[in-house]
């Protein structure tokens, strides 16, 4: 009696199989997906004692296509009304194939994978969302590879970033927001 899983079938060896898979998806995000930009964060002015930035710049854009996961709209807890006014609290999950990450974001902004922190620019709403967590080692999967990043994001919160992107609606997105806070600080009425 034999035992173990069948000898004629190596799925996790199987290269031909894992870059047809890889085709597919690349094929079908190219198909389905809509184009967005990608904005990878740098930090600056690091605190020394809690390690965090007091700092953040967003400088490279670069267009890529990606597909939206949530065929209903946005996700999380939508319009919210606290003590401190409406808050929208809009989640989004992408997926974007590992190798159009490489070939643009890649080569471009110089990182090898979406990382949380950073912008996607979603351009059909005009609305930028932040990158909380990105799914690149997922459990299970069939043939050893992972061809896509899932990438959860809810709607960018400004916080006097500094976008140099060269892209007029982002750099709209933050004299908007950015003279609408300064009013908000000096007490004027908006």
């Amino acid at each position: 009696m034999a035992k173990g899983t069948n000898l004629y079938f190596n799925n996790f060896t199987n290269r031909d199989e894992q870059n047809l898979i890889n085709d597919l998806v690349y094929e079908s995000i190219k198909i389905y997906g809509i184009d967005v930009g990608y904005m990878a964060r740098t930090l600056d002015d690091t605190d020394d004692i809690l390690n965090e930035s007091r700092k953040a710049y967003y400088n490279q854009f670069t267009q890529i296509e990606m597909y939206i996961k949530n065929v209903d709209g946005f996700q999380g807890e939508g319009d919210f009304l606290s003590k401190f006014g409406v808050e929208i609290r809009d989640q989004i999950t992408f997926s974007v194939a590992r190798r159009t990450f490489s070939e643009s974001v890649e080569s471009e902004q110089n990182i090898t994978r979406p990382r949380e922190g950073d912008l996607i620019y979603l351009p059909l709403s005009n609305s930028m969302f932040q990158i909380s967590h990105v799914e690149h080692e997922q459990q299970f999967y069939q043939l050893s590879n992972l061809p896509v990043f899932k990438c959860r994001a809810s709607l960018f919160d400004y916080n006097s970033e500094d976008f140099n992107t060269g892209i007029k609606e982002i750099q709209e997105i933050e004299q908007d927001y950015g003279y609408t806070y300064l009013l908000k600080i000096q007490g004027a009425d908006i």
